[in-house]
């Protein structure tokens, strides 16, 4: 009786891992829009909490931090679309846009160009009516819509969770022995703590890579100067890749101009990048990801090729988390012994966080 029970409870443990694995799978949209509108919230909650020490209510607090994104976001487009506009225009405008044109610019050329431009022509000549636009369109209005929904939901559920999170640590505590619930918070703040300052980290290396890189390209002459540096910005994203890619169409801008364009294009990012690794690095980012970069590089590989290039920005600080819980059940570490990762908001030890957070709370 007691070995059919137990292959009873065998099978039913399989069944319901496998159904939970199939759910994930099919629910994972949903999954990295939660984890998205985690990383915000733990990002917020240390600034959020600041200001409630001047006893600002949390609602305004939250909303205080959106209206600064907002207002940063409409500052740096109303700086930089005009420029950004007028580049990519006369990028467009050097291209043969018409198949007589085409045609014109294949007859007075030879090799790559030649051969290029021929398979544009080519090209053209397969392009859908008008008529066949119309369902395209549809579906691109869709999308726009989808978008505008998962960044509401992204933000509506981060407001939520800094609301809601020490309620629902409870009550996941509640289900784990009490001698182990004490490990299961700390871990809980470890972990948020890690995707807070590495989405401080990675907001602050955007900035100061787009603003020195397109200042860089500029004094030395690179076409679409702006456009260049603003995707080696965005580039940082992409964890290892990134970069290098973000280097690759710097040398290639600069090849158009001149080999010497070229060299001081590949000097420019990757002595940049020089400096990313052994100053702004351990400053800013600090031990928020703590991870072999071969690690980063191969969880980044396997999260594009099983869920897709969209998810690959999650796969670094998804990596932390696992390794911060691994790193507490497997080897036994404690997490108040963990130096807490500061961007922006300085502490030491798990235990002085809580302690400041108490103090500007006044709980």
């Amino acid at each position: 009786m007691s070995t059919a029970r137990r292959s009873f409870t065998i099978t039913a443990v399989a069944i319901l891992t496998v159904a939970g694995a199939l759910a994930l799978w099919k629910l994972r949209e949903l999954v990295a829009l939660l984890f998205l509108s985690l990383m915000i919230a733990s990002a917020m909650r240390p600034g959020v909490d600041r200001l409630a020490h001047y006893r600002i209510p949390r609602i305004a607090a939250v909303l205080a931090h959106y209206a600064a994104l907002l207002g940063l976001i409409a500052l740096v487009l109303w700086m930089v679309i005009p420029q950004l506009l007028a580049q990519v225009e006369g990028a467009i405008g050097n291209v043969p846009q018409t198949r007589q044109h085409l045609a014109q610019a294949a007859d007075g050329s030879t090799g790559i160009k030649h051969d290029i431009l021929v398979g544009l022509q080519k090209d053209l000549t397969k392009l859908p009516t008008a008529g066949d636009l119309v369902h395209p369109a549809i579906d691109a209005g869709k999308q726009a819509l989808e978008i505008l929904v998962g960044i509401f939901f992204v933000l509506a559920s981060a407001a939520y969770w800094i609301y809601e999170r020490d309620r629902f640590v409870e009550l996941v505590a509640s289900f784990v022995d009490r001698t182990k619930r004490k490990t299961l918070r700390d871990t809980w703040d470890l972990v948020e703590l890690k995707l807070g300052a590495y989405v401080r980290a990675m907001l602050l290396m955007i900035c100061i890579v787009g603003s020195v890189l397109s200042f860089a390209f500029w004094q030395i002459g690179l076409p679409y100067w702006l456009l260049l540096g603003l995707t080696a910005a965005l580039m940082e994203i992409i964890p290892v890749v990134g970069p290098l890619a973000a280097g690759v169409l710097a040398v290639a801008a600069g090849l158009t101009v001149s080999v010497e364009a070229a060299v001081l294009a590949a000097v420019a990012v990757y002595g940049l990048r020089l400096i990313q690794d052994y100053l702004l690095g351990p400053r800013v980012l600090g031990g928020s990801v703590g991870i072999a970069p071969l690690a980063v590089l191969i969880c980044v590989f396997a999260v594009g090729l099983l869920f897709g290039a969209a998810y690959v920005p999650l796969s670094t600080p998804f990596l932390a988390v696992v390794a911060t819980v691994v790193d507490v059940l497997v080897r036994g570490a404690r997490p108040t012994e963990q130096e807490v990762p500061s961007v922006v908001f300085s502490s030491s030890s798990l235990e002085e966080y809580r302690a400041e957070t108490r103090t500007r709370t006044g709980s």
